[in-house]
């Protein structure tokens, strides 16, 4: 019974999700070409960067121009 109460606690912990500095890499694209660019989130866990990531998603027509901003976790 111990030896199970030890596994469980085990996997429990490993389930749950740490706080890491993840990389968010975002890629603009125009008319005239692509370019990229990343940052660090800061300690979070892996959902919460997603989001923030993916807070730098954008889509803007200009003058008939398409800007896109397409951001994602490294």
């Amino acid at each position: 019974m111990k030896n199970l109460l030890m596994i469980l606690a085990v996997g429990a912990l490993s389930l749950t999700s740490c706080k890491k500095d993840y990389v968010c890499e975002c890629v603009k694209t125009s008319p005239n070409g692509s370019s990229s660019e990343s940052h660090n989130t800061g300690k979070m866990k892996l959902d919460e960067a997603r989001a923030k990531c993916n807070d730098g998603d954008k889509s803007e027509t200009t003058l008939g121009q398409t800007y896109t901003t397409d951001c994602s976790l490294k």
